[in-house]
């Protein structure tokens, strides 16, 4: 029997399902970036086999230039007005929760269901907005986020490769503790196992976070904005506290982040060997000679800055007397670090904080990262090819190439001429599934 090629009417119908029954799929890309940082390139032929991609060939090709099986039921996508490029990657999400007027009160209402259930719904709202891959970077101290990572990975829930840190490694009382301002009894309910003080604590922390399953470690060098404290933005961890915990992390196989907007904070860290940093707001000459003398990566997280100023800027907004001042402080400065860090060549990886912003908006960041002075070629990289690097997954993610997963997504307007295009994704591929097609 020959190669079947699926009737284009039946393939849209199944596409609308959000799911192609196909042994083979051929995607024809009006444009393909493959592999951003490369020139694209015009009329090219994905093909797609067992949720990974098998090749690209030039021209429109048809099943039988597929190298599909006599038996194989063979479908062809037509993408040939679109432009065509890989998933793309939000390093750094809150993807269980989201920023609102109730948020306090709903950590005394809420279970870990509530969370995992929410969490649910803003994971698929991320995938439709063409984020494939996912970090979740702090999700509160219960099971929500490795619930829904695992629902994810079986395929129970539609939404992005998800990479859970589990709870934030906090110091008593400092960003990422959380129980600020809540009653001792209420505070002693909320508080969290990897809140911890002195080297031998915090390296239980770590290890303690890599039993519940942590994919990588999340710390908070420094003060934060959301807090409800005055305590300022610098560093909260004491040097050998931070050398226990990125220790820690790296002897259990996970790479570690921090969390850090202060100088010395940032330059502690990196000099503990942290593998990234997310936000950056203070970095000076010496972090980037830091940065670039360790490899380590810088998540600027510009969406974030822009939103709590946002909020701080409206007098009826739900920001607390510390958390406003806190964001007028930081919220402008970032878009100065984003640009000195990228003049310095600081190896950056594209994150948003959503969950701070609204989750399925991720895609704002990139305006934001070319008026700090990056193209929209080295945008799209920062959520491409180098936040795979980052997620150290370059394996099987980052680029359309053979072997890796078919994570691809297509827009209407060629996003390198106007980056803008990516707020509005047509189509959504994730490893071979197609969850989105508007054409």
């Amino acid at each position: 029997m020959n190669a079947r090629l699926l009737a284009l009417s039946f393939v849209a119908a199944l596409l609308s399902q959000g799911a192609l029954a196909a042994d083979v799929v051929i995607i024809h890309a009006g444009k393909l970036l493959a592999e951003p940082g490369s020139a694209p390139a015009a009329e090219q032929s994905v093909i797609v086999r067992d949720g990974r991609v098998a090749g690209i060939a030039p021209g429109y090709i048809e099943a039988s230039g597929a190298g599909a099986d006599e038996n194989d039921a063979v479908a062809i996508i037509d993408l040939k007005n679109r432009f065509v490029l890989p998933g793309l990657i939000d390093s750094h999400v809150h993807i269980t929760s989201e920023n609102n007027p109730r948020g306090r009160l709903q950590r005394v209402e809420q279970s870990d269901a509530d969370y995992a259930i929410a969490g649910a719904g803003f994971a698929r709202k991320t995938l439709m907005a063409g984020f494939t891959t996912i970090r979740d970077v702090g999700a509160g101290s219960g099971d929500a986020i490795f619930a829904l990572r695992d629902g994810i990975a079986r395929g129970d829930i539609d939404g992005p490769r998800l990479y859970a840190s589990g709870a934030t490694i906090s110091v008593t009382g400092g960003h990422g503790d959380g129980t600020q301002g809540y009653r001792d009894d209420i505070a002693e309910l909320l508080h969290s196992q990897a809140v911890c003080d002195g080297p031998s604590d915090c390296r239980r922390a770590v290890r303690n976070q890599v039993r519940r399953g942590a994919d990588h470690i999340k710390l908070t060098a420094t003060g934060g904005v959301l807090s409800n404290t005055a305590a300022g933005l610098e560093q909260q961890f004491f040097n050998d506290e931070l050398a226990a915990i990125i220790d820690s992390a790296h002897a259990m196989g996970r790479k570690a982040t921090a969390h850090a907007h202060g100088l010395e904070g940032i330059n502690a860290a990196l000099r503990a060997g942290v593998d990234s940093i997310e936000h950056g707001t203070y970095l000076d000459d010496e972090s980037i000679r830091l940065f670039r003398k360790t490899g380590a990566y810088l998540v600027p997280t510009l969406l974030a800055g822009e939103t709590v100023v946002e909020w701080a800027q409206d007098p009826t907004s739900f920001l607390l007397a510390p958390q406003r001042a806190k964001a007028l402080e930081v919220g402008p400065t970032m878009h100065e670090m984003a640009a000195k860090a990228h003049k310095g060549r600081v190896k950056i990886a594209f994150g948003t904080d959503s969950g701070v912003s609204r989750h399925g908006e991720n895609a704002r960041e990139f305006a934001l990262l070319v008026a700090a002075g990056l193209t929209p070629m080295e945008a799209i990289a920062t959520a491409t090819v180098n936040a795979a690097e980052h997620l150290g997954r370059s394996d099987v993610i980052g680029t359309i190439s053979a072997g890796k997963f078919a994570d691809i997504i297509a827009v209407d307007g060629d996003p390198l001429a106007d980056i803008n295009a990516l707020l509005d994704v047509d189509f959504v591929m994730k490893e071979g599934v197609v969850h989105k097609n508007e054409n």
